[in-house]
């Protein structure tokens, strides 16, 4: 690239924590940031930047297309999702994509714990009949209103096979759990390291989902895969918002098809008050939290300095994490 001075433009600096130390790319340039971008101030933010980051704010083909007239060439995806870009838009417009990887291979995992944990020993029940003052009620040292499960013996069945997913299954096995990595929805074939998809569906005691969203993995698990569900699982989902069909996951749970569900990602972030899976956290068996498996302090230092790392590694014409 040439060595003028690059402007860059980061489009919703409140995504990142407060506390993340926001180094700066080494390369001499002149940044901008914002707090958060609406939709429709995207194109006159970033016209004439030669660098976008952003991390949720989404970068439709026609802004990017015009934004490239203007002297556009890297876009830089603060996450590993990187769906709010119209890829192939970039690609026409000889705009290089780029995301984060591999930053969240504890925080994610630990957090799918979290919920399990929390779901299969009842925690949230027991707390809140202690909070209503059943327990001083009761006249016992202890009561028993809800299940209390063990983890060991039981089987828990992993879709998403990536770096997250393989960190999930040695945390299971450190519980004694048995690990089924699912094979992806409708195909077969795929070798002895994989578990048909319908089988976990069948028999898993704790379906957790760490796979990216697409066209193919959209709704994966709807009413035909809850009603197969001969063991009532828990339902664990870090991963992706519209990965579960929400309506049916919910007539699951007051069908007793499931035996609860930690989500941390929804399909329409944030969740308005009238959203029908806050109305369910009433319910002892249900966990939403707000997209925050990803966001150790940790895990988000890693993710900011390998953003300034790749900024800078374009900028010196080499390629990494590149998308297109």
């Amino acid at each position: 690239m040439n060595g003028k001075r690059k402007k860059i433009v980061f489009v919703d600096r409140e995504t990142i924590g407060p506390d993340v130390d926001l180094v700066h790319p080494e390369t001499d340039h002149e940044w901008i940031e914002y707090e958060r971008t609406d939709p429709v101030d995207v194109l006159d933010r970033i016209t004439g930047a030669e660098i976008v980051i952003t991390n949720k704010v989404p970068l439709a083909g026609e802004v990017i297309k015009t934004a490239a007239t203007a002297g556009l060439k890297m876009i830089q995806v603060a996450a590993t999702g990187y769906d709010v870009v119209d890829v192939q838009a970039a690609k026409a417009a000889g705009v290089a994509v780029s995301n984060v990887r591999n930053y969240a291979g504890a925080t994610v995992p630990e957090h799918t714990f979290a919920l399990l944990l929390a779901l299969r020993r009842s925690i949230v029940g027991y707390r809140q009949d202690v909070e209503r003052g059943e327990w001083s009620k009761s006249g016992q040292f202890c009561f028993f209103n809800h299940p209390i499960r063990e983890l060991a013996g039981s089987t828990i069945g992993i879709i998403g096979e990536g770096a997250i997913g393989q960190s999930v299954a040695g945390i299971a096995r450190a519980f004694g759990m048995r690990v089924w990595f699912a094979s992806h929805k409708g195909v077969e074939g795929l070798g002895p390291l994989y578990t048909p998809f319908d089988q976990v569906i069948a028999e898993s005691d704790v379906i957790t989902l760490h796979c990216p969203l697409s066209e193919k993995t959209r709704n994966m698990i709807a009413m035909p895969e809850f009603k197969a569900m001969k063991r009532h699982p828990l339902i664990i989902n870090t991963a992706r918002g519209g990965l579960v069909n929400e309506a049916d996951l919910l007539a699951a749970l007051d069908q007793d098809l499931i035996a609860g569900f930690g989500f941390d990602t929804l399909v329409t972030e944030p969740a308005a008050d009238d959203d029908p899976m806050i109305a369910a956290l009433d319910r002892p068996n249900v966990i939403v939290t707000p997209h925050v498996a990803w966001a150790s302090s940790e895990a988000m230092q890693a993710l900011w300095n390998q953003v300034a790392d790749q900024i800078d590694r374009f900028v010196s014409g080499s390629s990494f994490n590149r998308i297109v």
